[in-house]
């Protein structure tokens, strides 16, 4: 029978979306099963349409820059009272802390996981399939001069309190996030496809696949310690027990697991905050504003990859280089946009700028990233509940809106 009036049947009937996570694993299969027997001209094709996308790529990513840190430092810079001070400070100190925690965790354990040695082989000569052609679309500016060019036209509209310019950025913001919702990350996983299949094509991605596997294993139990240590904290300043309370966030755990999403997590966040004994309006106020500058799980997840890369690949680094792309990292996850895979395209320009990642790297980064995207979110949301516990002890309720 045929009910086409019937909304409920209508909602039964749509075809379930798959995560971009699944997307992406299901990539990486694909491009590691067809490398061993694809054809070089078919190989050659899919680069075509690699090197078309990382061109726009990179002409996208002063422009994301620009379109979503300009209005993020204009709101925050908008708000009032000693409560927003706090709340801005504790996230990027705790953004901070996690990305030198990556750091040191990073440097004692991949050493001695990684197999440099062979995975040299992913910076090796090998065979090359060069693409049909190819088009340059130069970006319209470099990386710092947008982070640059953001802050001042994102301060400058909040110590201005110019409505129309702040319109206008929001307007852009939402073209940028249009942008990446239906355009970038529709295609990541046929770029993520094509990197596979050329990498195992030219035989190089038998040691890569291995180790980004122990990787992604070892970034999972560092998240878990991190909300420990953030716990810990909250403990000590609530004079509560770091346990429990990290306990009482599990159902925002467990839901920001399903949706990948910090600003979907929201009203269920909220919850688990005022059960921990956050009041109302302290919850009301930094969840929904820690669900956008905190992002310590994600901070962790690109520091460790990056790491692991330059490990890999024999890049060098210092922990002076590593401290600086960390500062920057934590400002930059301002910006990431909530939607899966934000805070990685968020991330590419300094990745490149700070730390020479080039177009293939930059493609695995993204690859790791999207992998683990749903505990670097839990990992993000559990901790707002943290910087709320703290926020509400201490700040007396008589000067939070002052």
């Amino acid at each position: 029978m045929h009910f086409p009036n019937n909304p409920y049947l209508c909602i039964r009937m749509k075809k379930p979306k798959l995560p971009l996570v699944v997307k992406v694993l299901i990539a990486i299969a694909f491009g590691v099963g067809l490398g061993h027997f694809m054809p070089g001209w078919a190989v050659r094709a899919t680069n075509t349409f690699t090197g078309l996308f990382d061109q726009l790529l990179q002409f996208f990513i002063p422009l994301i820059i620009i379109g979503l840190v300009t209005p993020a430092i204009a709101h925050v810079g908008q708000g009032a009272g000693k409560m927003l001070l706090w709340t801005v400070g504790l996230a990027y100190g705790f953004t901070v802390l996690s990305g030198l925690f990556a750091y040191l965790f990073s440097i004692e354990l991949f050493p001695r996981m990684l197999d440099t040695s062979s995975l040299n082989a992913l910076g090796a000569a090998g065979k090359e399939f060069l693409p049909y052609f190819s088009i340059s679309i130069p970006p319209l500016m470099d990386v710092m001069t947008a982070l640059v060019l953001s802050f001042l036209l994102g301060l400058g509209i909040a110590f201005s309190d110019s409505g129309k310019l702040q319109g206008g950025f929001e307007e852009l913001k939402g073209i940028i996030v249009r942008s990446i919702e239906k355009l970038i990350i529709p295609l990541l996983p046929f770029y993520i496809f094509g990197l596979f299949l050329n990498m195992t094509a030219a035989g190089k991605v038998g040691p890569v696949l291995g180790s980004l596997l122990a990787v992604v294993a070892v970034i999972f139990a560092m998240t878990l310690v991190l909300l420990l240590i953030q716990y810990s904290i909250a403990g000590v300043v609530a004079r509560r027990n770091p346990f429990k309370m990290l306990a009482g966030m599990l159902p925002a755990y467990m839901t920001a697991l399903g949706t990948a999403s910090s600003a979907a997590t929201i009203p269920v966040t909220l919850k688990c905050a005022i059960r921990n004994g956050v009041d109302e309006g302290v919850a009301g106020f930094t969840v929904p504003l820690c669900a956008t500058i905190h992002l310590s799980g994600s901070t962790l997840k690109i520091t460790s990859c990056a790491i692991a890369l330059m490990m890999m690949l024999g890049m060098p680094f210092d922990f002076p280089t590593i401290l600086g792309f960390i500062l920057m990292l934590g400002v930059t996850m301002v910006a990431a946009p909530g939607v899966p895979g934000g805070a990685i395209m968020a991330a590419l320009g300094i990745l490149g700028s700070m730390l020479g990642f080039d177009a293939n790297q930059q493609g695995l980064m993204i690859s790791l990233y999207i992998a683990m995207d749903s505990f670097g979110t839990a990992c993000n949301v559990t901790g707002d509940g943290a910087i709320a516990l703290i926020i509400n002890r201490i700040t007396p309720s008589s000067t939070r809106w002052a």
